[in-house]
């Protein structure tokens, strides 16, 4: 779930890549990168951690040119930092291609060997972003085949992409002296927005993860870039979109809205905040349904994303609403921190209870979703610690049951406190009195309510449903053993910044 930004200006474009990337923080704070592009000049900085840490004066002063991408690395196979692997990534065949990536190849293996074997590419490490990056400068190679750029020649060599890669990808790339091209897979998994802005020097173009990204930076919203579609700035700013797959289709990801996704955004014409609030209501209604019996006293959420579900629950069932925890600013969110042990470390270093809105009391506690269950167990530990009298747990979405491949980080069955446990099986497991969980089909109306013309979403976590058709129980097995084989070497992985002046012949 990467945060991906592509500016073109008029003017320097390194302050605006850099605000862009702290309005997309949330997305990934594992590393993060900025390649400006100057006349046939890459300038790349990247480096471990937060957007604030990466970045100094210094690094910013040597970020020329009116073009750039950006990238807030979320690591999806569970690893740490890995400087190698941190974005947006380099190749210097044909012209000079940089790229950054929102998403998962899940045929990245194969690619590789085909790469290897019929391309005459290396790839040099073990992201499927490299893997992406070499398959579109392969397919843009043949397509120029000695002819000069065009946009019909990057057209075609998207549309190559879109034949041989499967899964999930959101992509920014630069051709250095040539031009910003943005381009989503053909089932628009992942998010991928863009928009424009008039300045007194002429028009100016913004790529971004989220809508969010646009709004703060001064620039009016487009519209999202279509299943299978690619754009195309060119450095004077001419801009061109095309359908570059033979077959597309909408099926964006559903968890997107649940949890990864700022409120304040809009992603495929549908707003993040209402989409929770449509959660609030329908979970109320379920509960009004079924759970009459609880006697319930106050609702409390877990901040923060779980905020609007739970006011309009509280609403709905006419209970009190109060903020029973508060969060530490200056620590991460704790889904996307690689390594089980860092979560559990983190989940008190977070939050911390407010006693007097427990004690006595039979609390309702509301979260977005429930993965690992870490953080909902010492969270309803903390909730009896602090003197509630009951603690029942609700959940905005359904049962996370199955791995998720299209770049979120839940590969692994045996992380995944639903699978194979029945709900009360898992109230235990989180020492709950209740748990209530929304159902599916409630969640996909809730956010198809906002906008009926999304025909699908990609439901995998919750319904085992892969909507590329190509992922196997062989497959989620070979996820399963690589990410178990990744994760004792995450303390060993590299640390340092990484600063590159690339300059590349036209």
């Amino acid at each position: 779930m990467c945060g991906i930004v592509g500016v073109v200006a008029k003017g320097q474009v390194n302050q605006l890549l850099y605000d862009a990337l702290l309005v997309l923080q949330h997305r990934g704070q594992d590393a993060a990168g900025i390649v400006t592009c100057e006349g046939a000049s890459f300038h790349m900085h990247k480096g471990p951690g937060f957007v604030r840490d990466v970045f100094r004066t210094r690094n910013m002063r040597s970020l020329l040119g009116n073009m750039g991408i950006a990238h807030a690395r979320y690591p999806t196979a569970g690893s740490a930092w890995a400087a190698a692997e941190a974005q947006p990534l380099y190749v210097n065949s044909p012209f000079g291609i940089v790229l950054a990536h929102n998403g998962n190849l899940t045929n990245a293996e194969q690619l590789k060997n085909e790469l290897f074997r019929d391309d005459l590419r290396h790839v040099n490490t073990n992201s499927d972003s490299e893997v992406l990056l070499n398959v579109f400068a392969h397919e843009l190679q043949m397509a120029v085949s000695g002819r000069a750029i065009d946009p019909a020649t990057v057209f075609q060599a998207v549309a190559g992409v879109h034949r041989r890669c499967r899964g999930a990808y959101a992509v920014v790339a630069m051709i250095a002296g040539y031009g910003l091209i943005a381009f989503r897979d053909p089932y628009g998994i992942r998010p991928i927005v863009f928009g424009r802005a008039e300045t007194e020097h002429g028009m100016e173009y913004l790529v971004a993860s989220e809508s969010v990204a646009l709004d703060t930076l001064g620039f009016d919203l487009v519209r999202d870039i279509d299943p299978g579609e690619a754009i195309l700035i060119d450095a004077d700013g001419n801009f061109y979109s095309q359908q570059c797959a033979a077959q597309h289709s909408l099926n964006p990801c559903i968890f997107e809205y649940v949890y990864l996704a700022r409120p304040d955004s809009q992603i495929d014409g549908i707003s993040v905040y209402q989409t929770r609030l449509n959660m609030g209501e329908s979970l109320a209604q379920k509960i009004e349904r079924a759970y009459r019996h609880l006697d319930i006293d106050v609702v409390i959420p877990v901040p923060d994303s779980s905020r609007p579900a739970a006011m309009q629950l509280a609403n709905r069932l006419g209970l009190p609403y109060r903020e029973g925890f508060i969060k530490n600013r200056y620590i991460g969110r704790t889904f996307i921190m690689p390594g089980q042990s860092v979560r559990k470390k983190s989940v008190r270093q977070k939050l911390n209870a407010i006693a007097q809105e427990f004690k006595s009391k039979n609390v309702l506690l509301v979260d977005d979703s429930i993965v690992r269950g870490t953080t909902s167990r010492e969270i309803v530990q903390m909730a009896r610690e602090s003197g509630a009298r009951r603690v029942f747990f609700a959940s905005a979405a359904p049962p996370v049951r199955y791995p998720n491949v299209y770049g979120i980080d839940m590969p692994t069955r045996d992380e995944l406190i639903a699978t194979g446990r029945s709900n009360g099986e898992i109230a235990r497991e989180i020492c709950a009195d209740e748990l209530i969980y929304q159902d599916l089909e409630a969640l996909i109306e809730d956010v198809r309510e906002i906008n009926p013309r999304v025909p699908a979403f990609e439901t995998s976590c919750f319904s085992g449903r892969y909507v590329t058709g190509d992922v196997t129980p062989a497959y989620l097995a070979g996820v399963e053993a690589q990410r178990r084989h990744a994760a004792p070497q995450a303390e060993d992985s590299g640390s340092g910044q990484l600063d590159l002046n690339l300059v590349l012949a036209q």
